[in-house]
C-alpha cells in the first residue's frame, strides 16, 4: 500500500471528494484507486477564516510500484510503514521464576504490566493508592469537601495523573518502532473512541479513562498478572554485587513485608516524593532535573476559539480550539503554555496536606465554558534550586506551602484577575470570568505564591500573548496558583540497558524517573522498559 501524507480539502468539503482529490494529487484514473483507509486527520488554521482540513491515507492503488517510481522524491507519497507490535520475549510455557514486580499504576507502570503479561511474565503491580472508582471518590472529597486523602488523590491510584487530566495521546517523542500505535490501539480495544488512531491530536478525557483502565487492569488479571492496591513500597532489599554497585532482591511494604524479586520497574509518577527521599537515601543513583513552575490561566473557551477560527468558530469538524505559546523575556527565562485544556476545568491536584497545586483536566466533548492552560516558566537546578538531587522538591514544598496560605489555608486556591495583576494590585473580587477550580478560588496577590522571576516574566510576557490571541490578556482572565508538577524534579538516572546506574535489576520508568512527560510518551517508556526486563530474564 501506499501512504499519501498533507492532503488538504476545505473545511467543509463533501465526502465524495476526498477520492477525487486522491486521484487529482497522484494523477490516477479512479478506477486505479480501489480503496483508501484514514490514517490520520488534522487541521491548518493558519488562515483562519479559510481552514483546511489535512489528510493521510493508505491507499490501495492499481501499479503501486509505478506511483512510488514516480514519486520518488516526494515525502508526502512513500509506501506504507508497518506498525505491527512485535513482541521480543516470551516466557516459555509454565515460566516459574521470580515475578517482576511494576511499582505504581498510572500509564507507565499500566503498560509495562500488560506488555509483560502479554509476553507470560505474570507481574506483580503494586500501588500506594485505590482503584481508580475508590480513588474517583477519594479525589472528589477534595474537590467538594476540602478533604485529602494523601495515598488516593489526582497523583496516586489506579491510572496515574493522567486519569485527571485533558488525556491528551500525543508527545514528541521519536517512535521508529511505531509503539505509540501499539499503545493507542490497546486504547481502542479496551473502550477508546476509534478516532484517536487518525485524529493528529487525539485525547480521551477523565470518564473514559476510568473504564479503559478498569478493561486494561482485567486483561492483566486475565493474562495472570496481579494487583496490589493500598502497597506503599517503603524499602529496597539490596545486596553487593561484588563490583561496587548493589543487586536488587526484593521490595519492603508500608506494613513489613517483603516481596522477594530480582526485577522492578520503578514507574512512581512525578510527585512520589516520600519514594524519591528512600531511593535517595539507599544510595540509588539520581540527580535533579529541570522542570516548570507557574499558574493556570483561564478564558471562556468561546475567545479563544474566535480567536483561534475566525467565522469557522463552534464548527463542529474543528471542536473547541487549543493554542501553543512561548515568549522569551528579557530576565532570560521563558514563558509557555503547558497542558492546554479545552473546554475544561482547573483541579485541586496536591498529595500533601497543607499545599495547594494545581492542575488542568476536561472530559473528551472539551464543552465546559472556560479553556485553562498553565502559564508556566522553565527553571534549572543549578540556577534556581542547587542543593543536590532533592532540591526540586523542597523548591516545590516551599511555593505550594505559600499558595495554601495565600488561599486561605483550606484547599482554596489564590487567584488573581489578570487586570490586576498586571496593574501589581492584589485581586479583591473577580471579575467575568469565573474560575472552574474547586474547592474554592480566593481573591490575593499571586505574587507571594511564586519566585519574582516568575512575576517578571509573566507581566512581560501576557501582553504579547495578547497579540498573539485577542483577549488573552483582557482584564478579567483568571490565574490561579500554583503549577508546580509540570514534570519530575529529579531523574532516577539508568543505562542504556534501562536498569538503573548502580542497582541491577531496578529499571527506572516513565514521568516520575524523568524520561517522559505525558500519558504516551509514559506509556511508550513502560513498553519499552517491559521489553528490556524481559530479555534480562530471558537471559538469566
Amino acid at each position: 500500500m501506499i501512504r499519501l501524507s498533507g492532503l488538504k480539502l476545505p473545511l467543509d468539503h463533501v465526502a465524495d471528494a476526498v477520492p477525487a482529490a486522491i486521484c487529482d494529487r497522484l494523477g490516477l484514473e479512479p478506477a486505479a484507486l480501489r480503496g483508501f483507509t484514514l490514517v490520520r486527520r488534522g487541521n491548518d488554521a493558519r488562515r483562519r477564516n479559510a481552514i483546511q482540513i489535512v489528510y493521510t491515507f493508505d491507499l490501495d492503488v492499481a501499479d503501486e510500484a509505478a506511483i512510488l517510481a514516480r514519486f520518488a522524491d516526494d515525502h508526502d507519497v512513500r509506501p506504507t510503514p508497518d506498525t505491527r507490535y512485535r513482541f521480543v520475549a516470551q516466557a516459555p510455557q509454565g515460566w516459574t521464576g521470580k515475578r517482576p514486580v511494576v511499582i505504581g499504576a498510572g500509564p507507565c507502570g499500566l503498560f509495562a504490566g500488560l506488555i509483560l503479561a502479554q509476553m507470560g511474565f505474570r507481574p506483580i503491580i503494586l500501588d500506594r493508592g485505590k482503584v481508580v472508582r475508590e480513588r474517583t471518590k477519594d479525589t472528589w472529597g477534595l474537590w467538594r469537601r476540602g478533604e485529602l486523602n494523601p495515598d488516593s488523590n489526582v497523583q496516586f491510584g489506579e491510572g496515574g495523573a493522567g486519569t485527571f487530566s485533558d488525556g491528551k495521546l500525543y508527545c514528541r517523542v521519536k517512535d521508529p518502532r511505531f509503539l505509540g500505535r501499539k499503545v493507542l490501539e490497546e486504547f481502542v480495544a479496551a473502550g477508546a473512541p476509534d478516532d484517536i488512531l487518525w485524529e493528529a491530536h487525539p485525547h480521551i478525557g477523565t470518564f473514559r479513562l476510568v473504564s479503559m483502565v478498569e478493561s486494561m487492569r482485567r486483561q492483566i488479571e486475565a493474562l495472570g498478572g496481579e494487583y496490589r492496591w493500598q502497597h506503599r513500597v517503603d524499602d529496597l532489599v539490596l545486596d553487593p554485587d561484588g563490583e561496587g554497585g548493589k543487586q536488587l532482591r526484593g521490595v519492603v511494604l508500608h506494613d513489613g513485608s517483603v516481596i522477594e524479586t530480582d526485577h522492578v520497574v520503578l514507574a512512581i509518577g512525578h510527585s512520589a516524593r516520600p519514594t524519591f527521599e528512600m531511593l535517595h537515601s539507599r544510595g540509588v543513583h539520581m540527580e535533579a532535573k529541570p522542570f516548570s513552575i507557574g499558574v493556570r490561566i483561564e478564558h471562556p473557551q468561546g475567545w479563544i476559539d474566535r480567536a483561534r477560527y475566525g467565522k469557522c468558530a463552534g464548527h463542529p469538524d474543528l471542536g473547541a480550539a487549543a493554542y501553543s505559546l512561548a515568549h522569551h523575556c528579557g530576565n532570560g527565562r521563558t514563558v509557555y503554555s503547558f497542558c492546554m485544556c479545552p473546554g475544561g476545568r482547573v483541579v485541586a491536584a496536591t498529595s500533601e496536606e497543607g499545599r495547594v497545586v494545581t492542575n488542568g483536566m476536561s472530559q473528551y466533548s472539551r464543552a465546559e465554558f472556560n479553556a485553562n492552560s498553565g502559564l508556566v516558566v522553565g527553571i534549572e537546578p543549578e540556577r534556581d534550586y542547587p542543593g543536590g538531587p532533592l532540591a526540586g522538591i523542597d523548591f516545590q514544598r516551599h511555593w505550594e506551602s505559600a499558595a495554601y496560605v495565600a488561599g486561605g489555608s483550606s484547599y482554596h486556591a489564590p487567584g488573581q484577575t489578570v487586570g490586576d495583576f498586571l496593574a501589581g494590585r492584589a485581586s479583591t473580587a473577580l471579575g467575568s470570568v469565573e474560575p472552574s477550580y474547586k474547592p474554592g478560588v480566593t481573591p490575593t496577590d499571586l505574587s507571594h505564591c511564586l519566585p519574582v522571576f516568575v512575576i517578571d516574566a509573566f507581566r512581560e510576557a501576557l501582553p504579547v500573548f495578547g497579540r498573539q490571541i485577542a483577549g488573552y490578556d483582557h482584564p478579567d482572565a483568571v490565574m490561579t496558583g500554583v503549577e508546580t508538577r509540570t514534570s519530575s524534579p529529579v531523574r532516577i538516572t539508568r543505562g542504556r540497558d534501562f536498569q538503573s546506574l548502580n542497582v541491577a535489576g531496578l529499571y527506572p520508568a516513565g514521568e516520575g524517573a524523568g524520561y517522559a512527560g505525558g500519558i504516551l510518551s509514559a506509556a511508550i517508556d513502560g513498553i519499552k522498559v517491559a521489553e528490556a526486563l524481559a530479555i534480562a530474564i530471558m537471559a538469566r
